[in-house]
């Protein structure tokens, strides 16, 4: 027989991680004591001392004067991915506080050649494109960019409208076509700043000052091939979990 793993402060430590993450702890939630942490996982107090030890030096959590341990205001912003794992977890789209603004559909031909190879399309094709604003507490937080293969209009032709959809589309597509979707890897690059991105994220910089910000990539696949690109743009300074 197969002895069980032996729990660590590392596996403490990552449980609560996800749940600040997930957003199910927030900014200012207390946490438990290090003895009751210790009593619900099974560990030693020192084990349980040293989880918190790990998730204060992340700075997801902080020490208050009469307050004990509480979550940190949030040091991350979370990505589109993230986001979707924090849905398939917990069937939450949005965490606590947060909200999505600007939100547009528009069709376009697409010109942009990383896209244009990452969609495996000629330049000029015609592709969807949904843009959003997320933001935390009412703070700008990152532009969401999701440019979609027009062959999935055909299954989901919600996806093409204006309206605000009450499910993830590719959740619909999957539902209504039997395949699966899968995620490729994400990447990320810097490049310079559009002035819509700088409007959208509230950042007020003279015209002729380029401003870099940090972009990361995804792309998503079925069985024909690719079928939607996200791209998530975060102000300067950001920090994202790796």
């Amino acid at each position: 027989m197969t002895e069980a793993r032996k729990v660590g402060y590392a596996d403490v430590a990552g449980a609560y991680r996800q749940q600040i993450r997930d957003g199910e702890l927030r900014p200012g939630d207390a946490l438990p004591t290090v003895n009751a942490v210790a009593e619900e996982h099974g560990v030693a107090r020192n084990t349980a001392a040293r989880a918190f030890a790990l998730l204060k030096s992340e700075g997801l959590i902080v020490t208050r004067a009469g307050a004990g341990t509480v979550v940190a205001e949030p040091p991350h912003v979370i990505s589109g991915t993230d986001r979707l794992d924090r849905l398939n977890r917990t069937g939450r789209k949005y965490a606590d506080g947060e909200e999505v603004t600007g939100r547009r559909v528009m069709r376009r031909s697409c010109v942009d050649p990383r896209i244009c190879r990452e969609l495996d399309i000629e330049p000029g094709e015609e592709v969807i494109v949904r843009i959003r604003t997320f933001r935390q507490d009412g703070k700008p937080t990152t532009v969401g960019l999701s440019v979609i293969h027009t062959r999935a209009t055909a299954d989901v032709p919600e996806v093409a409208g204006e309206e605000g959809m009450p499910r993830f589309w590719q959740e619909l597509y999957r539902e209504r076509t039997g395949r699966e979707v899968t995620r490729g890897e994400r990447t990320a690059t810097a490049r310079q700043a559009s002035q819509d991105e700088l409007d959208a994220l509230e950042i007020d910089a003279p015209q002729h000052v380029a401003v870099a910000v940090l972009v990361t990539h995804v792309t998503f696949h079925d069985e024909t091939g690719p079928i939607e690109h996200w791209e998530d743009v975060y102000a300067p300074g950001t920090e994202i979990p790796a």
